[in-house]
């Protein structure tokens, strides 16, 4: 009897050597991949093998060339974008989903846990009652997910469907000058085009400006656009504003408008009791978003919209009937996990293949509970107000943005320069090689700033002064190198 070849079991010896090789790299002392990228390349860059090696070989080689020379990002020194790595708990849940249910159906545990973890981050959260969710593969989609409920019930408005029929007007979308990008990628596939986001002014701390608002929407009763959504931030990927959402909602309100709230990283903000009062205006939502692979700890890959009627999402994503499913499920006499589908999550998105992400969401709550998210978050916007304070009380820094969430925005001050981007540009590049401390930049009223996002559970107070101690010890060496060059 022919067997297959490739290793389908004997887990417990092999996840041992894999753990083993992660939890070498999780010390972080192995120098960047790309320092010993010609090695590791020519280890890796061979012909497609005609018989396979073994799992033990490809194990060792994973160990040897590919674990050691991965991505600097789960390094609690890390605070460039709004990314992290995985906690255990969140890598281990997803190795469990990946061997005992590698699809989101059936009647099983696992997507018990779907529906399970989905209202607990709702309760948790504080979203409106009644709300339901579904998971994606990050905000990108969680976003596109949400709007494509607001065009759903906007036409419908009409007497039209959407999703059978399409669009047969232009549209308009309300959206923050600091939103995310993929509220016009959203609008592209949507077929509303990224010219229908219109962006809404700011003030100086990065918030909507509900006069604004108002005053595009009595603008536009005037042509024949189709308001379809407001979109608000709960923390901007820019620098952590949280739009007047009370404000903002009563304006989305009053003209009939569906009312969406990117909170992708910033909705677990609500935990901090120091900010929770910024949320106000939450319950108005007509739909919400947020990343799990963002402040929960889960790896990326996780995103989560929740909408007041889920059956829009059935109405805009059903894929209608498949021959080969029919028959396949029932919903009497049921007795076995495969007897029914489930909860239709692939009918209310863009993903019919989707994996278990309930199980990991579920198991990261589990873990440290409401009140370990809470230190953690609480902790996060803490360190964000202690650089701010250093930079405040140092000669040679100058904040550019105030935190509101775990995202603060300064620069180093040089006297001999009368290009500050460009100083401040040399030495975010000189500290990414350094490795040290890793944070990106932004800009902010045309300022270049240094611009750190604590959301790491591996990131403490020591990752904090050392992030502002390497821009003080890299910005006088770039000033230093300049005046040289110029004397």
């Amino acid at each position: 009897m022919n067997t297959d070849r490739a290793e389908c079991g004997h887990l417990t010896e092999f996840s041992a050597q894999l753990a083993q090789q992660l939890d070498a790299y999780l010390t972080f002392q192995h120098p960047d991949a790309q320092q010993q990228a010609h090695i590791w390349r020519s280890a890796l860059e061979q012909p497609i093998p005609e018989d396979g090696i073994g799992i033990r070989a490809v194990l060792a080689e994973l160990g040897n060339w590919v674990i050691p020379n991965g991505s600097p990002i789960p390094n609690p020194g890390c605070t460039a974008f709004i990314t992290t790595g995985a906690t255990t708990i969140g890598a281990l849940a997803t190795l469990a989903g990946s061997v005992a249910a590698p699809q989101r159906l059936g009647l099983t545990a696992f997507n018990f846990l779907e529906e399970l973890s989905l209202d607990w981050m709702a309760r948790m959260f504080e979203l409106p009652e009644g709300m339901k969710g579904l998971y994606s593969s990050g905000g990108s989609v969680a976003n596109l997910v949400a709007l494509g409920a607001a065009r759903q019930r906007a036409f419908e408005g009409l007497g039209i469907d959407p999703a059978r029929d399409g669009i047969n007007r232009p549209c308009r979308l309300y959206a923050s000058a600091e939103c995310h990008h993929s509220v016009q990628r959203a609008a592209a596939v949507l077929g509303m085009g990224r010219r229908s986001v219109c962006e809404i002014e700011t003030d100086a701390q990065g918030r909507m400006c509900p006069a604004a608002l108002r005053r595009q929407l009595m603008a536009d009763q005037e042509t024949n656009l189709l308001p379809v959504a407001v979109i608000a931030n709960a923390g901007s990927t820019n620098r952590g504003a949280i739009d007047p959402l009370r404000e903002v909602g009563e304006t989305a309100r009053a003209y009939g408008v569906w009312f969406h709230v990117d909170g992708a990283y910033g909705l677990p903000g609500i935990l901090d009791p120091r900010i929770r009062h910024l949320y106000a205006g939450l319950e108005l939502a007509d739909s919400v978003i947020v990343d799990p692979h963002k402040w929960l700890g889960a790896p990326v890959g996780i995103g989560a919209t929740y909408v007041k009627d889920r059956e829009l999402l059935n109405r805009a994503f059903t894929q209608e009937a498949a021959t080969y499913l029919e028959g396949a499920c029932t919903t009497e006499g049921v007795a076995h996990s495969m007897d029914n589908l489930g909860i239709p999550y692939a009918d209310m998105g863009v993903e019919l293949s989707a994996p278990s992400r309930g199980a990991v969401v579920w198991a990261l709550i589990r873990e440290i509970g409401v009140a370990g998210l809470r230190e953690r978050i609480v902790r996060h916007n803490s360190l964000a107000r202690h650089v701010a304070e250093r930079a405040q009380e140092h000669p040679n820094l100058q904040v550019v943005s105030e935190p509101t969430l775990s995202i603060c925005g300064f620069r180093y001050l040089g006297e001999r320069w009368d290009d500050l981007n460009e100083l401040n540009r040399r030495i975010h590049r000189r500290m990414v090689q350094r490795g040290l401390a890793i944070p990106s930049t932004t800009v902010v009223n045309g300022a270049l700033a240094i611009r750190p996002c604590f959301v790491g559970a591996r990131t403490t107070l020591k990752e904090a002064d050392e992030l502002v101690d390497e821009v003080l010890i890299v910005g006088q060496e770039v000033a230093k190198t300049n005046d040289e060059a110029a004397g």
